[in-house]
């Protein structure tokens, strides 16, 4: 007997729920196959240069950029929540990230557990969510106002749990202090001592690698719940699901706090990572997040929630390598002696460019078809 599921995209009846994809998705997987021929393209052309300057760079730099993208996971899946399934317009992560971060760093500079420091930012993070969820139901205002202030009111608060605007952790004990001996003395039994300097991003890769397998499988397993169906038809059917007697605002409420919780959760990781936790270190993060869904669903196109969540994350992964490899080549431009180099600052420029134009283009030809259409 077939069963009715509701799903992202509305109500499906059969065996194995979908996410049905729309048709302007092919605009999108357009541009992004357009811009990763027109890398090999320059990679073949400059292909000698290209080599050289690949074949200085250390390893450690592509093993730090998977290791990043893992521990970003947490934000691509939070991200992925708020703008697929809710359908929201949240930019409370941007506050969010650097709120987990700086709680836990306060506790790990206070003496707490690392470890303890993880579930009390995903809470941190969970709260801000909720703000923003409640000053958009309760005191009805625009969603995108609400992330916004809660956004801006979250800086000073970072500031207040950190004391200042910047904590290092270089020397203090994190999640991965007690397996930094192991590993050590793993690459040395194993391998030539050059390849020591790796062993971090390794154990850090190790440990983001088992943390996001167990967030995916956490939030497919509520995202097919009572709960999570009903949050997902709020996203895609508020009328319908209203009919049926489900609260929507909670829903919402619900899922930005689990959301932003994630992003919370992602900020401790990378704090610990990096060896520091600093006020501004959110700032952008939304672009990010948006670059790894685009990603992910233009390279995998998926047709489930388990699918989806890990594309979403591989998509991160692919974007944090993207962003390594723009840092380091460098484009020689034929009889003038110069070359084209993609400068840190420039960054985030190229990729809000990169996600604009995928966002835009879709809208651009639904509103040719409506034109031709009307005029029909």
């Amino acid at each position: 007997m077939e069963s009715t599921k509701t799903g992202p995209g509305g109500p499906t009846t059969g065996k194995e729920e979908t996410i049905p994809q729309p048709a302007e998705q092919r605009w999108s997987r357009w541009i992004l196959w357009s811009v990763l021929a027109l890398i090999i393209l320059l990679a073949v052309v400059f292909r000698q240069p290209l080599i050289e300057q690949l074949g200085a760079t250390s390893w450690n730099i592509w093993l730090g950029a998977v290791a990043q993208g893992l521990g970003y996971g947490a934000v691509a899946i939070g991200v992925y929540l708020t703008f697929r399934i809710l359908d929201f317009p949240d930019l409370t992560i941007d506050g969010s990230f650097p709120l987990g971060a700086a709680i836990a760093s306060a506790m790990i500079i206070a003496g707490w557990s690392a470890y303890l420091s993880l579930p009390a930012a995903f809470i941190g993070g969970a709260l801000a969510g909720v703000a923003t969820g409640l000053i958009h139901t309760r005191l009805n205002i625009n969603g995108l106002l609400a992330s916004i202030l809660v956004l801006t009111g979250a800086f000073t608060i970072n500031l207040r749990i950190m004391g200042q605007s910047n904590i290092p952790l270089l020397e203090a004990e994190t999640i991965f202090s007690p397996f930094k001996p192991f590993f050590r003395n793993l690459f040395i039994e194993q391998w030539d001592r050059a390849w020591l300097r790796v062993h971090t991003n390794v154990l850090s890769i190790v440990i983001f690698l088992l943390l996001i397998i167990l967030i995916k499988l956490t939030i497919d397993w509520f995202l097919h719940t009572e709960s999570g169906l009903a949050m997902r038809a709020t996203g895609d059917n508020p009328q319908m699901i209203r009919a049926l007697g489900v609260n929507t605002d909670t829903m919402k409420i619900l899922g930005l706090a689990i959301s932003n919780g994630l992003v919370g959760l992602s900020g401790a990781l990378l704090a610990q990572y990096q060896g520091f936790a600093d006020v501004n270190v959110g700032a952008g993060l939304i672009i990010a997040g948006l670059a790894a869904v685009i990603i992910g669903e233009t390279l995998f196109r998926p047709k489930t929630i388990a699918w989806a969540t890990f594309a979403v994350v591989v998509g991160m992964i692919i974007y944090r390598l993207a962003i390594a490899l723009a840092l380091i080549i460098e484009i020689p431009l034929p009889g003038t002696g110069n070359s084209i180099k993609l400068e840190p600052t420039d960054v985030k420029l190229a990729t809000a460019l990169l996600v604009l134009v995928a966002l835009a283009i879709p809208q651009i030809q639904r509103q040719r078809r409506h034109r031709r259409a009307s005029k029909g």
